[in-house]
């Protein structure tokens, strides 16, 4: 028995639709045969016809034949439709979009070998019990239908369970990048008072020589006071010391300017500093992930 490559029950369909489609086509060329046989019986009734008398019957059996025909042919795509019809709307029901394929319908291949199934089924010798004939309506497809709906919800749940525990990955990895950087800017603020106790530590030592050049200025005035005939050393020995304060001076801003480069310099600054680029960073990327995950309001 030629196949048409379907399950039983969609071939056990196929067939009662070509039942159906053989028992219209054999009553539509019942009624074309009868057609030839009305003219025969009421136009045949002389021996002899003019050409004129032939014409006007043959064309009065092309109106009529014409019309069966076309009729016939009307109502086939009209019930091919009907019967699209019912799949596509067992198949919406589930969501389902069916395709179909227009240039298959002229293949000669399958044609053929559609002709070949139904002259395997309905040929005397192989033709079925009546009682096997009767089949049941087409049915919405539920049982498969909720099989598929089913293996759709548990993928839809699984995939939410992964994303769910891949979130709580991503909280877990940005809590700790959060408590790395809190760590290493308490590093860095102890960083930064040690080095404004050492700014401290030289202002000071500004003040107390600024505090010196200060007492040296009273003495010499009152010894200036005291003593006129010591004024030009005080006064060589003040400008002495303005000089030496100045120089001081000079020195303590060298030193500081080369303690702070030094230390901004150090390998341990510079890792620091180049640590929290890094955590600023991965934070930053670690907010714009968690909130691809987060439900909109």
């Amino acid at each position: 028995m030629a196949e048409l490559g379907l399950n039983d029950h969609h071939q056990n369909e196929v067939i009662n639709y070509m039942r159906f489609a053989r028992s219209k086509r054999g009553l539509r060329l019942k009624t074309v045969d009868s057609c030839f046989q009305d003219l025969k019986d009421s136009r045949l009734v002389e021996e002899t016809f003019t050409i004129d008398e032939v014409t006007e019957m043959l064309d009065g059996l092309q109106t009529v034949v014409h019309s069966e025909v076309e009729s016939e042919l009307i109502n086939t795509a009209y019930t091919n439709v009907l019967l699209l019809r019912q799949l596509f709307s067992q198949a919406e029901k589930w969501y389902l979009k069916l395709q179909t394929d227009i240039s298959e319908l002229e293949n000669r291949e399958l044609l053929e070998q559609v002709a070949e199934f139904e002259k395997a089924e309905f040929t005397s010798s192989n033709k079925k019990p009546s009682s096997e004939l009767i089949k049941p309506k087409l049915a919405p497809l539920n049982e498969g239908g909720s099989e598929l709906l089913n293996k759709e919800i548990t993928r839809l749940q699984e995939e939410n369970e992964k994303l769910k525990t891949r979130l709580k990955t991503i909280e877990t990895q940005a809590t700790s990048a959060l408590d790395e950087k809190s760590k290493l800017e308490k590093s860095l603020k102890d960083l930064q008072m040690i080095q404004g106790d050492q700014k401290t530590n030289i202002t000071q030592d500004i003040s107390e020589l600024e505090d010196t050049v200060s007492a040296l200025r009273c003495q010499f005035e009152k010894t200036l006071n005291d003593s006129t005939a010591n004024q030009k050393f005080l006064e060589e020995n003040l400008v002495t010391t303005k000089h030496d304060l100045l120089k001081v001076q000079d020195q303590l801003s060298t030193a500081e300017k080369e303690l702070e480069k030094k230390f901004q310099q150090t390998a341990a600054y510079r890792n620091m500093k180049e640590i929290l680029t890094k955590k600023n960073e991965q934070i930053k990327d670690l907010r714009r992930r968690l909130s691809r995950y987060e439900p909109d309001d």
